[in-house]
């Protein structure tokens, strides 16, 4: 059962860092996509809280995003480092992948919770438009995908840590 659980648990971190990683050079090279993506939110929330607080997520928005999915991907990532630093001074890894795990899909369930709900809520849609070509809901897809797996990855690390102590 541990085996499993950890083979699923990299399978879905993987997934996660490829998405989160991939995006990296959209949001911090203030590509076309992702300033419209950040400027129709960021819109829709200056209407709502003020120009002030609109506009600044228009212009920092993506780099705030990016930042927190790199961690992310980081927290994800952090077990396959501990476990070589293990082998080498011959020390017990333990539980460690599976708390990293689980705060990595806490983390990764947050940051994806925002975009499915501005996908939801704002006039980005579904399905993103812009310059007339549509994303068929691949954006939408992927988050809700990740949100759904940052649960799922929390849940199993948690009970296969319970069952393991």
């Amino acid at each position: 059962m541990r085996l499993a659980t950890a083979a699923v648990s990299w399978i879905i971190a993987a997934w996660m860092c490829f998405i989160f990683l991939g995006s990296l050079p959209y949001k911090f090279t203030n590509h076309p996509d992702t300033q419209h993506i950040f400027s129709t939110i960021g819109s829709w929330l200056g209407g709502i809280l003020g120009d002030s607080l609109g506009s600044l997520f228009t212009q920092f928005g993506a780099y705030a995003v990016g930042a927190f999915e790199l961690i992310t991907a980081l927290v994800l990532l952090l077990p396959a480092l501990l476990w070589v630093k293990s082998k080498a001074s011959k020390t017990e890894f333990g539980t460690t992948r599976m708390r990293w795990h689980q705060l990595g899909g806490l983390m990764a369930s947050a940051v994806m919770a925002g975009a499915v709900f501005f996908h939801l809520f704002t006039p980005l849609g579904i399905e993103v438009l812009h310059q007339g070509e549509s994303d068929g809901g691949s954006l939408f897809r992927a988050a809700v995908s990740i949100l759904v797996l940052g649960f799922v990855l929390f849940f199993i690390n948690r009970a296969a840590e319970k069952t393991s102590a």
